[in-house]
């Protein structure tokens, strides 16, 4: 029954943000707004005077695209404009970012970044880009979301997580990937590394072909997050075998984390936050930081968010960046992994 009352409740709250946000959110390129005025100056009085778009990077029904319709219902309330949520999957979260980065830094085109994939995106040598965390505004983060290794309830290859790695020692595994070097695909490297497993990302466009993947039997095992996989588990049709962080997940207290399982300390997560292109102005910068402050650390959001299984976890704009600075220097260590 509890289980029932917890589903019922997500798909409640998933309602109300899909109805408040509208059904038109997936949208391709040419939709970011772009009127030339590149630099225009935009007073503190002037702002917010028409809708504001929120791009997400990945497709609709994942952990980010619920995050984020959930929070932009407080900002339309909070600013008195519409916030239009579109998504913008492909190129590992890259179709969006580069939107981003060339829209007007006005304010009115913001979205939501998603690391590691932006940081290794730009550090992979084959695509040869130019952006970096300059490219960006930082805001404030939303949420960090833990990765988890997961698999069908009803695959009969194994059913433990020591099965899984004895499996996957003798045996190539694929996994599920959001992109290279996206947090999914370098867990798996990190796994590899570990424990002389052979797993292999396949790369999707988001959580929903993913999904269909694995459940289809096209993809082995699910290297996911928590918040896309709880209702899941729940509902019998994955079984998560681990979390891929120091703690529990408060949303699966009994799920171990692979490092109490004795696999070693292989973290892996996802952090999503808010930024809009370089060059915004500190007047408009001071009024959206402000908005998204009081939305996610209101407590009825983050109620909503522990009902959707996504974890709160607020930072300003300067310790955003400090944030997404550290992660980089981090992910440098990576590299090698990568062949990079």
């Amino acid at each position: 029954m509890k289980k029932l009352c917890s589903f019922s409740l997500v798909l409640i709250v998933s309602m109300v943000i899909l109805s408040a946000c509208g059904g038109d959110s997936q949208s391709s390129g040419g939709e970011v707004e772009n009127d030339g005025n590149q630099g225009t100056t935009v007073s503190e009085s002037d702002f917010p005077k028409k809708p504001i778009t929120l791009i997400v990077s990945f497709s609709a029904g994942g952990g980010t695209d619920l995050g984020a319709r959930l929070l932009a219902s407080y900002i339309e309330e909070d600013l008195g404009v519409p916030v239009s949520v579109v998504n913008k999957p492909g190129g590992g979260g890259w179709v969006g970012w580069t939107d981003l980065v060339n829209a007007n830094p006005d304010g009115y085109t913001i979205g939501y970044l998603n690391t590691p994939n932006l940081i290794t995106g730009y550090m992979n040598p084959e695509l040869g880009r130019n952006e970096d965390l300059d490219s960006f505004t930082t805001i404030g983060n939303h949420m960090t979301d833990p990765g988890v290794i997961a698999i069908r309830r009803d695959d009969d290859r194994f059913s433990t997580l020591d099965e899984l790695i004895e499996y996957a020692k003798e045996h190539e595994l694929t996994t599920t990937s959001t992109g290279v070097a996206s947090d999914d695909h370098t867990a798996a490297l990190k796994v590899n590394q570990a424990q002389g497993t052979q797993f292999k990302a396949v790369h999707a466009n988001g959580f929903g072909e993913n999904k269909a993947n694995v459940l289809g039997g096209h993809v082995d095992v699910f290297f996911a997050n928590v918040g896309e996989l709880v209702s899941d588990h729940e509902n019998g049709e994955v079984e998560i075998l681990a979390v891929l962080s120091e703690e529990r997940s408060p949303y699966l207290p009994d799920v171990p984390t692979f490092e109490e399982e004795g696999y070693g300390k292989v973290y892996s997560w996802s952090a999503r936050g808010i930024g809009a292109p370089a060059g915004l102005e500190p007047e408009v910068l001071e009024i959206l930081e402000s908005a998204f402050e009081r939305a996610i650390t209101n407590p009825e959001q983050i109620e909503q968010m522990d009902a959707m299984w996504l974890k709160n976890d607020y930072r300003n704009s300067v310790d955003y960046r400090e944030m997404l600075d550290k992660e980089a220097e981090e992910l440098e260590g990576l590299l090698d992994l990568l062949d990079w």
